[in-house]
Order: C-alpha cells, then sequence, then structure tokens
C-alpha cells in the first residue's frame, strides 16, 4: 500500500491515519523532502524513575508519552523516515535531563521534537475517587499546547517546525489550551507566539534551550482532565496526532537539506558505538535506531 501511495503521489500519513487531514502544505522554496537523510529524535519525556505527572485515573505521565512516542516513530519509519531515533532516557532529575540532551546533540538529528501529556497546578485539582482509590483531577483545562525556546541555536527553524505542527493538527480538528497565556498560571504562565498554531515561548526548557538543532515541545493533551486523559489513551487520537507530526515533519524537511555526513561525524565520531552499546544509565533499548 505505502509503494502504491508513493507512485500516486498521495500524502502518505495523513492516508493512514483515520482522523486524516490535508497533507501539509509546502512553503515558498521548498524542494522535494529527502527522507531517507533526514534524522529526526522523537524525545520521550521524562524517566520511569521520574515519571512526570500522573493521571486522573493513576497512570504516570511517561506511559502515555513512551505509547504515542512509539507511534510516531513507527509512522515515520513507515513514510520513509529510516533515521528516526526514538530517545528514552534512564535516571531521575537534572542529570538525566543533561544525559538526554547531550545524546539528542551527539546524533547529528535534523530536528528534535519531545513528547510531553500535560497536568495542571495542585492549586487547581480537585478530588474523586477511582477504583476505590483518591486521585487527583481537574477538567477546567483541555487540549494540547506547543513551545520553543528563543534560545534555541536555531530559533527560526524552531518555530517554523512548531506551526507546522500546530497547523496538522488544528486540521484535525484538535485544539490547543489556552490557558498558559492567562494570570492565574503565575510562573508557569508563557507568552503565546502564534494564536493560530498554538505555540508558546518557553526559553527555560533545558530541552529546548540546549540541543543544537530545531526543538519543539508537544504537550499531547491534558491527562489530568478526565475526558480528555481518555482520548489520549485512545488510537484514533494517537493515530491522528502521529499522523500530523509525520505531515508536518515532511513539510519541514522540504524546506531544509539534511545535515551532510561529513558535518555529522566531525560533530560525534562515537555515535554508532553509544546507539548500540548500554552505558551506565542507559539501557540498550534507550536509543532505537533503524
Amino acid at each position: 500500500m505505502l509503494r502504491l501511495l508513493r507512485v500516486l503521489g498521495l500524502p502518505i500519513a495523513a492516508t493512514l491515519a483515520c482522523a486524516a487531514a490535508p497533507a501539509a502544505r509546502a512553503e515558498p522554496g521548498a524542494h522535494a523532502c529527502e527522507r531517507e537523510p533526514f534524522r529526526i529524535v522523537i524525545d520521550v519525556g521524562h524517566t520511569a524513575q521520574a515519571p512526570g505527572a500522573t493521571s486522573a485515573r493513576g497512570v504516570p505521565e511517561f506511559a502515555f508519552n513512551l505509547k504515542l512516542a512509539e507511534r510516531i516513530e513507527q509512522l515515520l519509519l513507515d513514510t520513509g523516515f529510516r533515521r528516526s531515533v526514538l530517545l528514552i532516557t534512564e535516571g531521575r532529575s537534572r542529570k538525566g535531563l543533561a544525559a538526554r540532551i547531550k545524546r539528542a546533540n551527539a546524533l547529528g538529528a535534523d530536528l528534535f521534537l519531545s513528547i510531553h501529556h500535560d497536568s495542571v497546578p495542585n492549586k487547581f485539582l480537585e478530588k474523586w475517587k477511582f477504583e476505590g482509590k483518591e486521585r487527583g483531577f481537574s477538567d477546567r483545562f483541555s487540549g494540547h499546547s506547543i513551545f520553543i525556546s528563543h534560545d534555541n541555536s536555531d530559533r527560526v527553524g524552531s518555530l517554523q517546525f512548531a506551526r507546522l505542527l500546530g497547523t496538522q493538527l488544528r486540521e484535525r480538528g484538535l485544539h490547543y489550551t489556552p490557558h498558559y497565556t492567562d494570570r492565574i498560571m503565575g510562573h508557569r504562565q508563557r507568552l503565546l507566539v502564534d494564536a493560530q498554531a498554538g505555540v508558546y515561548r518557553y526559553d527555560q526548557l533545558l530541552v529546548l534551550r540546549d540541543t543544537d538543532m530545531p526543538a519543539v515541545l508537544l504537550e499531547a493533551g491534558s491527562i489530568i482532565n478526565r475526558d480528555e486523559e481518555l482520548r489520549m489513551g485512545s488510537d484514533e487520537h494517537q493515530t491522528a496526532v502521529s499522523a500530523a507530526v509525520v505531515d508536518a515533519v515532511e513539510s519541514f524537511c522540504a524546506t531544509r537539506r539534511p545535515r551532510s555526513p561529513t558535518r555529522e561525524a566531525s560533530r560525534a565520531s562515537g555515535v554508532s558505538k553509544q546507539a548500540t552499546a548500554p552505558a551506565a544509565a542507559m539501557p540498550v533499548r534507550a536509543i532505537k535506531q533503524r
């Protein structure tokens, strides 16, 4: 089927998605996307040891992040982005975060996308019982959000991809949450830099600031919202988000030349070892590369 779609020139990711939308439109000056050499790192937010937020039904954020990131990676591979990398980090706190950034930079990627799922400040939480246990929830906010850092080495590229991704999500009927602009968010309040695509500026996020390629963080939805938590776990929703990512990646790829092998080799001669050999805090599957 994939071969037939390529022959016909159809948007593969959007065709495969059950919530398909029109393919991402190429920007002026775009060339044909060179999928084979283009590398995107799909970063699974948080770790098994530091799993992030807890959903309204008690599921750790890391489980949601991993499932969606694996779905995105597989669709990227299926549509010809054979150098896609799924980045899974072990450990806790800042040390694990530093290792995540170091490995992402060593891979010489063309694009970095970190997958997360959102919660709310504790002051917004209410209590309910689920399966006999008291849990926290907040149905007040829903929707995804996209973040970039102006301190990234390629902030123009970061904003470009963020806008493409936000547009693809919107065309699939998904909405972003505007609550980060509200003063009630306190120190979590963010500047909305694109009100159409739902792109926020968050300069302090290390994975966006210190990665040396265009970098975007996607909060795919609120798992503390009881209805949205169920949507986040559904195959239909994950397929729609994955297809949006792949079509956005293809449009972004079409405006850029992949990093040359020479440049990549000069950056990190030990990348192949890092991708295949376990380190002290990194199991073999921590970087999955094809």
